[in-house]
């Protein structure tokens, strides 16, 4: 990125940004409020996204903050920082939003705690729709000054997938009743781990504007890496679904046959439904990493056809 490029793209986003700003804070601070409002009566699960729209919240007063001190001038790295930030809670808000109400929301019953948790999952909507705005609006203003930011990228918008995807999937993990008595589900965790290690470690280069450091040739290198990741997770797709969900292997084929699910009174996901969210996770991770798959077999195969063929 050029000084004077970057000058005006910066300029022209603070102002572009500020806007999304108040909204942000706005809708994750209702959400936040709504739900902390309904006390005991909030669950396990209510805990849980009451934290990450309080976090959402409290990093974005921090980077509005940051820019009405006008710091980023100095710092150009942080609107690095900001885009990825921005990628990560729209896909916050957006998945707190759905899981809230499937796995809560819709077992409370009718009343004014209900009214509470369908309002906070509202603005918990509106709050990613304003940070996705925000993802747009850099991806055009990338375009308009010709500025590079990895996470506005294919490749990049794939890897912070990844990341966010695998990350919802080790917090189901967490309960570690759901792989401990078997090695092959145990294997199914270790594919999470090596997965999401260099998709992670990808984005702080990258981000960091270190990818001068990654191997060479890059497109290669991310070819075969995530080769690699799709037969890892069609690994761990086939033993999940096997070690969980068939008897002839220890599984429960239906959420009845689970005794910790025959409480009709709970408001948390129970374990068959933590194994069944694992299963679908894992499914649209394994998409990810195969649409990834494709986008670097075609940059392969564009570099190959354009290097001098030797006569």
């Amino acid at each position: 990125m050029s000084n004077s490029g970057a000058t005006l793209y910066l300029a022209d986003l603070d102002m572009t940004c500020r806007f999304l700003r108040l909204p942000q804070i706005f809708s994750t601070c209702m959400s936040f409020s709504l739900v902390a409002d309904m006390g005991i009566h909030r669950g396990y699960i209510g805990n849980w996204f009451m934290f990450i729209w309080c976090f959402c919240c409290a990093v974005t007063l921090i980077i509005l903050t940051v820019e009405l001190r006008r710091l980023p001038s100095e710092f150009p790295f942080f609107w690095y920082l900001s885009n990825t930030y921005a990628c990560y809670s729209a896909l916050l808000c957006l998945s707190a939003s759905i899981i809230y109400s499937i796995t809560y929301v819709q077992f409370l019953p009718y009343g004014p705690y209900r009214d509470r948790a369908i309002a906070a999952t509202a603005f918990s909507c509106i709050a990613s729709v304003f940070y996705a705005t925000e993802v747009v609006k850099m991806w055009e203003r990338s375009k308009i000054y010709k500025t590079s930011c990895y996470v506005l990228t294919m490749p990049g918008l794939l890897k912070v997938l990844e990341t966010f995807i695998a990350g919802i999937i080790f917090a189901f993990i967490s309960n570690t009743s759901l792989y401990l008595h078997q090695a092959a589900l145990e294997w199914c965790v270790a594919v999470y781990s090596i997965c999401f290690i260099p998709a992670a470690l990808a984005i702080l280069l990258n981000t960091g504007e270190w990818e001068c450091r990654l191997p060479r040739p890059f497109p290669l290198f991310q070819l075969v890496l995530s080769l690699l990741s799709v037969l890892l997770y069609i690994s761990a797709l086939v033993l999940w679904l096997l070690y969980q969900f068939n008897e002839e292997f220890g599984g429960h084929p239906q959420q009845s046959s689970d005794e910790d699910c025959r409480d009709e009174l709970t408001y948390d996901m129970c374990t068959w439904d933590q194994r069944l969210a694992v299963a679908v996770l894992t499914t649209i991770n394994l998409l990810v990493y195969m649409t990834e798959l494709g986008y670097w077999a075609c940059q392969v195969s564009v570099e190959t056809k354009a290097l001098p063929r030797v006569s």
